[in-house]
């Protein structure tokens, strides 16, 4: 199934019950809202579907994995509602990826940026590119990563979180990012990590679906509580990002 529109593109193809979804944006495959939504409701659906055991998420291109939040939508919104509703977008996938019932693994071929990083975060097992590298910008914008936070802070930890919110202009390397927990696996290049994914997702096909399941609670026990905490995260971010220091840096970002 295909879904291309102006703010973006969904692809999703099964084959051996693995279903492997793409998404893509001309500006390094960053997200508006509406492209995060039809994400979630992507994984809603294969959540859903007997057909499926695995599901792989990866992103279009050879550049970017993900440039996280939309400036463009982000300059456009004009009130606390508007900017809750967008943030909010991004609680909502991560907690689509959290309560699917397939296990969901990463293909990290590029940079990751803020959301992104939160996109891999919420992956249940991630393999990378050496040129995966990982930056949480959103300090330096006005505003913080705190939706995606609890996310990022299950996978490699509070101090390693701190390191990369607080330096948000210093992007730390693959193999950082794999010595704290959010790689399972870095590679040289798209190829070899391509077959390990191809080998990988193959075997977890094979496994008793039922198995997987049980196993995706176990590695998502004590997060239900995101259902409704991301959401108020949504709302620290959807006020901050109305601030004047906020719109004069997103601005001066879309002009580098």
């Amino acid at each position: 199934m295909t879904l291309n529109t102006s703010n973006g593109s969904i692809y999703t193809h099964i084959a051996n019950q693995i279903a492997t979804i793409s998404f893509g944006h001309p500006a390094s495959n960053s997200f508006p809202s509406e492209l995060l939504a039809r994400l979630t409701n992507e994984l809603n659906l294969l959540s859903n579907n007997p057909e499926v055991v695995v599901i792989v998420l990866k992103s279009d291109g050879d550049g970017a994995f993900c440039a996280g939040a939309s400036f463009d939508e982000l300059l456009a919104v004009s009130n606390r509602a508007e900017s809750t509703a967008f943030f909010s977008g991004f609680a909502h996938l991560i907690n689509a990826m959290r309560s699917c019932s397939k296990i969901i693994i990463g293909r990290i071929h590029g940079k990751a940026v803020g959301g992104g990083v939160g996109i891999a975060a919420a992956c249940d097992y991630t393999f990378a590119t050496d040129e995966a590298s990982i930056k949480l910008s959103e300090i330096a914008i006005g505003f913080g990563p705190f939706v995606i936070e609890p996310a990022v802070s299950r996978k490699i930890g509070k101090t390693a979180f701190s390191e990369l919110a607080l330096a948000p202009h210093e992007w730390k390397n693959a193999y950082w990012a794999k010595e704290k927990g959010l790689y399972a696996h870095v590679f040289e290049s798209n190829n070899k990590m391509d077959k390990e994914i191809d080998f990988f997702s193959s075997k977890l096909a094979s496994y008793n679906p039922a198995a997987l399941k049980a196993l995706k609670e176990v590695l998502w026990e004590g997060t239900e509580y995101w259902e409704t905490y991301l959401l108020d995260r949504a709302k620290i971010s959807g006020k901050l990002v109305l601030s004047e220091f906020t719109i004069t840096a997103l601005n001066k970002s879309k002009k580098q």
